[in-house]
């Protein structure tokens, strides 16, 4: 199965993300991709919360999600939208993970468990849970031959969440994300391998990259995992562009069979507080 990770500089507006995405989309597609990833917040990327809130649409509205799945159907392809940033209601919007359908019919939906509410060592600050309403549900779909299990950034750093994903069927492991730049430096490429060795699953994960129009730095890097673990091919920079891996689907149940991790592992009491 051939895949493509299209590895985005998302801008501050949707209009503006239209004209940055769609080609990147369209070049993926002519690589002969069955499957096309974007990266987390693919239809904007704005960290004012006022502006934020004013600009977001819901999904059937939205212009990028819109334009993604008229590219599906057009070419016959599923589309994972690696998230689009919508409005939730209730004052609160979700980071939404979209699984698009050759018909261009929305096949899948998750939002983003785990939010990311942290202080980082270089100052950085985030609240998502102060803008975000956290999704409360674990969701595999199909893309053609392919279980997919949708996870979203942060989620990665939560080996529950794969382990689950694995266990309902899942084979395929996406994380699309817009990872911080020292996060991702020092963390990024450990955990997206440690995460395919622990389930036995290929990992996609197409990023966001470089200093985008709001402030934010983001890592790039993006990166397709193998199930042993194995780097099947990544990108070196934080620029735009397209990452294209051969995935044979068999490997998942070779590395099952040969570490049978996820049979093995059995249910303990938690620790006593010892004087």
């Amino acid at each position: 199965m051939r895949v493509a990770l299209v590895q985005t500089r998302t801008p501050a507006t949707q209009a503006a993300a239209v004209d940055h995405v769609l080609p990147l989309a369209r070049e993926a597609a002519e690589s002969g991709a069955a499957l096309i990833l974007t990266p987390e917040g693919t239809n904007i990327l704005q960290k004012d919360r006022a502006r934020l809130a004013a600009a977001l649409t819901t999904v059937e509205a939205d212009p990028v999600v819109c334009g993604l799945r008229d590219l599906a159907r057009a070419r016959g392809v599923h589309v994972l939208v690696g998230s689009a940033l919508v409005d939730a209601g209730a004052e609160k919007a979700a980071n939404r993970s979209l699984l698009v359908g050759p018909d261009g019919g929305i096949v899948a939906w998750y939002d983003k468990l785990h939010m990311f509410d942290v202080d980082l060592p270089n100052g950085e600050t985030a609240r998502e849970s102060a803008a975000y309403a956290p999704g409360d549900r674990a969701v595999t779909a199909l893309a053609g031959e392919a279980r997919l299990g949708l996870t979203i950034c942060y989620d990665m750093r939560f080996p529950a969440l794969y382990r689950a994903l694995a266990l309902a069927g899942a084979e395929v492991m996406t994380v699309p994300a817009a990872f911080t730049r020292p996060t991702g430096e020092a963390h990024w490429e450990i955990l997206l391998r440690a995460r395919a060795i622990e389930t036995g699953s290929f990992v996609l994960a197409p990023a966001q990259g470089g200093f985008h129009e709001d402030g934010r730095g983001t890592w790039g890097r993006s990166l397709a995992v193998g199930p042993w673990g194995e780097v099947l091919a990544g990108l070196d920079h934080d620029g735009p562009g397209v990452l294209v891996a051969e995935l044979d689907l068999a490997a998942a149940g070779r590395a099952r069979r040969s570490i049978p991790a996820l049979a093995n592992a059995r249910a303990f009491s938690p620790p006593e507080a010892l004087a």
